[in-house]
């Protein structure tokens, strides 16, 4: 009937193909799962490097940046990736993310170093996270970007 909800196929049993008019999602963002070199908790900006295929960023401005731990993604891509570390990594999408401040919304975010990420007025290639959604005037929190926003 319309507007139901229900689940189709399980653990065991699952479909191949799904054929459906549209979709819609809680969440905002698309992941994909990359081995780590610990565990991260979700915001924390994330570059390629360390041991495993990411590690916690810690240069500021860091050309080697890879995205944000997901809390939630809409879409995980990779998910049967086997590893000691996984983390969802925001490739694209609203996402909570650890800032330091000064930021206004709109400013191109940057890697800060220890996890975090910055406004950046004059960004170098390659480094970019995304743009931010909010402003924000501590020193160090947590805030909504977009991933991918160049």
């Amino acid at each position: 009937g319309a507007n139901a909800v229900g689940n189709i196929g399980s653990s065991s049993k699952y479909f191949n193909q799904v054929f459906a008019q549209a979709t819609t999602a809680l969440y905002a963002d698309l992941a994909e799962i990359y081995s780590a070199d610990a565990e991260y908790p979700p915001g924390t900006v994330v570059s390629f490097g360390g041991d495993q295929e990411i590690t916690k960023s810690i240069l500021a401005g860091d050309p080697r940046v890879a995205g944000v731990i997901s809390d939630r993604p809409s879409y995980l891509m990779n998910a049967a990736l086997q590893a000691e570390h996984r983390a969802a990594v925001a490739l694209t999408g609203r996402v909570p993310t650890r800032v330091i401040g000064p930021v206004a919304k709109g400013d191109m975010m940057v890697s800060a170093g220890n996890g975090h990420a910055q406004a950046s007025a004059a960004p170098a290639m390659g480094t970019v996270i995304g743009k931010a959604l909010e402003n924000f005037s501590n020193d160090s929190g947590i805030i909504e970007i977009v991933v991918g926003r160049m």
